[in-house]
């Protein structure tokens, strides 16, 4: 019964590239959509944490702008700031990736 109340709190919402979910202890993990090994997840404290590590990008930013982790995960979130909707970001080159804030999708 306590693992069917743990999934019920549990928010998860899937993209093209990349999916998250919210766990009931208040953090939130966005990892890419078809991986299940931690290599390819970022682990943040809460929604608040994920929403300030945004900010703190430039408006124009890449895959090395993103500070908090290292390697592919880089690129995992450049992929899932443009791909969730509450975050106001495209992506504007896939090669290399990179995502701008404030610009409308064509």
């Amino acid at each position: 019964m306590a693992d069917g109340i743990a999934d019920a709190l549990r928010e998860s919402r899937a993209f093209v590239h990349t999916r998250s979910e919210r766990r009931s202890d208040g953090s939130v993990v966005v990892a890419r959509r078809r991986a299940e090994s931690a290599g390819n997840e970022v682990v943040f404290d809460s929604s608040d944490d994920l929403r300030t590590t945004f900010d703190a990008l430039p408006d124009r930013f890449a895959a090395s702008d993103v500070g908090r982790v290292s390697g592919s995960r880089r690129h995992l979130l450049v992929r899932f700031f443009a791909e969730a909707p509450e975050f106001d970001c495209v992506l504007v080159s896939e090669n290399p990736l990179c995502a701008e804030k404030g610009v409308p999708e064509e």
